[in-house]
């Protein structure tokens, strides 16, 4: 074990970082991460580490980490992340320190190609439209060169493709060592690996899926580790309810119907015996989903159930559903197929029973619609004891770590969302210099946010702001509605390219802004976070209203309720931390880089109104403020900024 100053000493100005890696840029913040981790998987114990923008905490836990002689296992927020952190950084700092170690990347077996499903589709030779054959066969041209069948390599098949659905699989239609091409196995040969390995890179999905659900099946590879270093750990509480929920879908009963009917190829009288009660299930999942339409999106289940028919309606789907199980079970000893398709049946008939009969006080239960399909759900009132006790089970150090994880350097929100009790916390600040490069605007004069035409004064205020910066803006709003009507009043009044979230892919849009140098880029919840933009494409970033969570969320509405039946100020002990988190998120936007300059205009009135909004201008950067225009314009005819020292880094 290397002790505590050396850890410091390897990122520090002397240390090898800095000698090897071109443009490195030591960082007190960074060593002083490096040696908390370092204690905390020494100490067993729980460690928060809130390390502001360009902190360089990457490579904080993944030195300790290599350093450590233990396995450990490194969660981050998305499989983009996921793949930089494999392929980008660990091979750098395992250079660097010439470790001797095994690593893995793991995800989740959706996102791997099943050879076997790939020879079905074929197989079946279906209809497919031209757009989804050239697909079909760019996969199987990539199916007979990939070591590990990881579908982000194919990058000219869409990520939303619906021809993944069909090549790759699922727990429940997986045949394991039943199936012909197990040998040749993506998921296994992936599995294995990180059986071996001393550092397993994950993503938080996939470490949910198997600590809180074991559904992923990859319970002999997760347990063993010696300290769970979580990244982007702000969104583990949202996630943990995904994960801990009772849930059952419209599409997950109509795949089981598909799935049913494909089994009988080749089985003498089974589609006879299953066609009807299969045709019946689907019937009924249609007629429910009509008899719900013309309710709102999202809401309480007892809402659900006082429409008319929709008591009916479920009750059908489960007795079709049950018999549907029953005549499974005759066909299961016929094939390894027909016995997951049973499985499956009584897993998800159990499921909805336990959704619409259970009326657990520990539960909140809750409908959702889409287009075509539905979805229930029961999910726990309080994440903290489940995620507690699954922390508990591990007998680790757990180490949890983002740029934003505090409410004005408090971090009780946070460790009470997760259960973490007397954790050691750290709070580091971004070593950019906030006070040179950045520019809080909050212009003067605008209404409430609940008005009726505030976008519209959004708009008109930001105008001025944008032809300052000629540009290069984010605009993130709160809602898709204020979205799309901002982008129908800046179509014709801005002569820059206007980038509107769904009019594209993501990444896409993300590419041709930066790539415009001059775009207007708006954006809702999924451009909060997660983007990076360094340079002078981006100079300015909007936020249109305080991130208060949707008040039609069912989940949140009992929490809230539970916390004021608790003695609890629901709004202060819970929406303003939450919606703290949030800003700061998309304020972290703006500055990603020491060479960066920009403006954060932020057009909520109440964060001087109301005496919350101390809460939220605490817990930014300190920038200087202003509510005079011309201060922007002036920032932006400013010079840019001299070369600063030390020299910018990733690290």
């Amino acid at each position: 074990m290397t002790d505590q100053d050396d850890i410091g000493a390897l990122l520090g100005a002397d240390g090898p970082f800095a000698r090897e890696l071109p443009n490195f840029a030591p960082r007190l913040a960074q060593q002083a991460m490096a040696r908390a981790v370092q204690h905390a998987m020494a100490e067993c114990e729980t460690l928060i580490a809130e390390a502001g923008t360009g902190t360089g905490k990457t490579y904080a836990y993944l030195v300790p980490a290599m350093l450590s002689g233990e396995r450990v296992i490194v969660s981050t927020g998305t499989k983009a992340l996921q793949d930089q952190l494999f392929f980008r950084d660990l091979p750098k700092v395992r250079s660097v320190l010439g470790a001797r170690l095994k690593t893995a990347l793991l995800k989740g077996r959706a996102n791997y190609l099943c050879l076997y499903r790939l020879d079905q589709t074929v197989r079946e030779g279906a209809s497919f439209d031209r757009t989804q054959a050239e697909q079909l066969a760019a996969i199987r041209a990539w199916s007979a060169r990939t070591r590990r069948g990881d579908r982000m390599e194919l990058a000219e098949v869409p990520e939303d493709s619906p021809l993944w659905l069909r090549v790759t699989s699922t727990p429940e239609n997986c045949l394991g060592v039943e199936c012909p091409f197990y040998d040749d196995c993506h998921v296994v040969t992936a599995r294995r690996e990180a059986q071996e390995a001393d550092l397993v890179v994950v993503n938080h999905h996939l470490l949910f899926a198997d600590l809180a659900l074991k559904q992923e099946g990859f319970g002999e590879i997760l347990p063993g580790a010696q300290a769970f270093i979580l990244d982007e750990a702000h969104q583990i509480p949202e996630l943990a309810g995904q994960f801990f929920s009772q849930s059952l879908s419209a599409r997950q009963l109509t795949e089981l119907a598909q799935d049913a009917l494909s089994e009988c190829n080749g089985i003498t009288g089974a589609i006879g015996l299953l066609l009807e009660p299969v045709e019946a299930l689907q019937g009924a999942v249609r007629k429910l989903r009509l008899t719900l339409d013309p309710l709102p999106t999202r809401g309480p289940f007892h809402e659900l159930l006082q429409r008319d028919g929709a008591q009916a309606g479920l009750h059908d789907l489960g007795e079709l559903l049950a018999s549907l199980t029953d005549l499974l079970a005759s066909q299961a000893e016929r094939s390894r197929g027909f016995m997951n398709v049973h499985e499956r049946a009584a897993s998800l008939a159990e499921r909805l029973d336990r959704i619409i009969e259970e009326h657990s006080e520990k539960d909140v239960r809750w409908y959702e619609l889409f287009p075509r399909g539905f979805a229930l759900h029961a999910t726990p009132l309080d994440l903290a004891a489940p995620l507690r006790a699954m922390r508990e089970r591990t007998h680790a150090a757990w180490i949890h770590t983002s740029a934003t994880l505090s409410v004005a350097g408090h971090f009780d929100h946070f460790a009470r969302q997760l259960g973490l009790d007397d954790p050691q916390t750290l709070s580091l600040e971004s070593p950019f210099d906030y006070a040179q490069q950045a520019l809080c605007y909050m212009p003067d004069g605008l209404p409430d946010p609940s008005v009726r035409d505030y976008t519209e004064r959004v708009i008109d205020a930001v105008l001025p702001v944008l032809q300052a910066s000629n540009g290069r803006a984010f605009l993130l709003f709160t809602s898709h509605r204020a979205l799309r009507r901002a982008a129908e009043l800046l179509t014709d009044r801005v002569p820059w390219p206007l980038f509107v979230q769904g009019s594209a892919p993501r990444h896409q849009l993300l590419e041709e802004f930066r790539a415009s140098g001059h775009g207007v880029l708006l954006g809702a919840a999924s451009f909060w976070e997660g983007v990076d933009v360094a340079g002078d494409a981006l100079s300015v970033v909007v936020i249109d209203k305080l991130p208060f969570a949707a008040p039609d969320d069912p989940v949140l509405q009992a929490r809230l309720e539970a916390l004021e039946q608790a003695g609890i100020n629901p709004f202060m002990g819970w929406q303003v931390p939450s919606a703290v988190i949030a800003l700061k998120q998309g304020a972290g936007r703006l500055i990603r880089d020491v060479y960066d300059r920009g403006v954060l205009v932020l057009c909520d009135p109440r964060l001087t109104s109301k005496g919350y909004g101390k809460l939220f201008l605490n817990s930014l950067p300190a920038m200087p403020r202003t509510r005079d225009v011309e201060d922007v314009q002036r920032f932006f005819n400013r010079a840019t900024l001299p070369i600063p020292s030390p020299l910018r880094g990733k690290g």
